[in-house]
């Protein structure tokens, strides 16, 4: 793939059905989705298979550049770890299966022992070439283990690995404190993929969630910049809308589709 297209996260239409994300992604115009694992057990729980999931995914024309998420790998130890190994298994499994590139790597909640995060993330990546998944690993800026880009770009160097890769996100950069300069460390090819989202100015930064992220160009966050200095770093790939906002949710989810594809084209167009 060259140049920039554009991906729908699912957990921006989060009310509809797995079957109905797709098709609402497909018919927005949106080339790629993300999916998340709880969604993908919810389904086959419900009486589907992951063979249908790929082949409405087909039917629409959309990639998968990504699934989320794995949790638990950084921070335990011991039972726990093997544990979470065996979770991320399954996790890798199903990510495979509805051929996804990529499987999200999450970082602990609380502070925790960063010195061995390379070694954890190698061991995740080694994990991924038995299905066919690269972990991407991921800075979220609300955790007090890894939340900026520095922290995650160590980790990727750190486990001195081909596929290992970051996610970039300007909620997280501006949340967890990271410079703009930073996105500089970080070659474009290294990036498993952008997304893309906004702050509003109903609170300071440093005290936002998840829930507070609003549509690209609807908040005060310095995008046209992040947006330059991403193009700069040489980012060829899907720039994907990714919000948890309850009022969008409340919407109807084909229109927050269409409306998150509008605001996205102000970007990367």
């Amino acid at each position: 793939m060259s140049g920039i297209q554009y991906c729908l996260n699912t957990s921006t239409i989060r009310p509809a059905s797995l079957m109905e994300k797709i098709r609402i992604a497909g018919a927005a115009g949106y080339r790629a989705i993300e999916l998340w694992n709880d969604d993908l057990s919810a389904h086959v729980q419900q009486g589907g298979t992951l063979a249908e999931v790929r082949r409405a995914l087909g039917d629409q024309g959309l990639q998968v550049p990504t699934v989320i998420a794995a949790f638990g790998w950084l921070e335990s130890t011991g039972e726990a770890h093997r544990k979470a190994l065996d979770e991320i298994k399954r996790r890798l499994e199903q990510a495979a299966a509805v051929g996804a590139r990529h499987l999200i790597a999450s970082p602990a909640m609380e502070a925790c022992d960063l010195s061995v995060g390379g070694a954890r993330y190698r061991e995740l990546l080694e994990l991924g070439r038995q299905f066919g998944v690269k972990p991407a690993m991921e800075y979220l800026g609300f955790v007090g283990s890894v939340y900026t880009i520095a922290q995650g770009w160590q980790i990727v160097q750190d486990a001195d690995h081909a596929d290992a890769c970051l996610i970039m996100d300007p909620f997280h950069i501006l949340r967890g404190g990271s410079s703009l300069a930073d996105i500089a460390l970080v070659p474009g090819d290294k990036v498993a993929i952008w997304h893309w989202n906004d702050v509003p100015s109903t609170k300071p930064v440093g005290q936002q969630s998840d829930e507070d992220r609003v549509l690209p160009g609807d908040g005060v966050g310095p995008l046209k910049e992040i947006e330059r200095l991403a193009r700069q770093q040489g980012y060829q790939g899907f720039v994907s809308l990714e919000l948890f906002n309850p009022a969008l949710w409340q919407r109807n989810s084909e229109e927050v589709a269409r409306l998150g594809m509008e605001k996205m084209q102000q970007f990367f167009a």
